[in-house]
């Protein structure tokens, strides 16, 4: 009798976690990547929606640390060594954080990779920093966007949401 008790509690649970498993997750895990000259770049985020909030100031505040997107840290990946942003930087992946602001923005590559947000964020462990000017973007993104926009042997790193754009230069070598 247990064991057809045990079985059948087995078949339940999975059947609910299997339910769990079938549902969009409120922000999915997405891809941008390009292949820029011989120089393979691809980040991975998770993208959260606007849903109506003031993102900028306000989910996300001005001045501190940001996951940049949602669920785990965002991660860039590098299979050569670039420029970015005006600084050498060597192959590799990197835990990618922004401090937004205003007017500037500032781009953190740290190399203390399968954090969950920025709860363990340490900058000790920061590998490179810029700042970067805020522009308006072309459109209103509700998802969180980010993008490697290709120009030849170089590119940009294009991160959008709502009607904010922050762009990375990254020159191949």
């Amino acid at each position: 009798m247990k064991k057809v008790l045990f079985i059948a509690f087995c078949f339940i649970a999975s059947s609910v976690w299997a339910q769990d498993a079938l549902q969009p997750k409120p922000s999915p895990t997405d891809i941008a990547k390009e292949m820029v000259g011989e120089t393979y770049i691809k980040v991975t985020y998770a993208r959260p929606h606007k849903k109506g909030r003031a993102i900028f100031g306000e989910l996300v505040p001005y001045g501190k640390v940001w996951r940049t997107g949602a669920n785990e840290a965002t991660e860039i990946t590098f299979t050569k060594d670039v420029v970015f942003g005006g600084k050498e930087l060597a192959a590799g992946t990197y835990a990618l954080f922004t401090i937004p602001n205003t007017s500037e923005w500032t781009i953190i590559l740290n190399s203390d990779l399968g954090q969950w947000g920025a709860y363990g964020y340490k900058e000790k462990n920061d590998v490179l920093r810029v700042n970067v000017p805020v522009e308006k973007a072309d459109a209103e993104y509700e998802p969180f966007t980010i993008k490697v926009k290709k120009n030849g042997k170089e590119a940009s790193l294009q991160l959008m949401w709502d009607t904010t754009q922050v762009s990375v230069p990254i020159q191949t070598k």
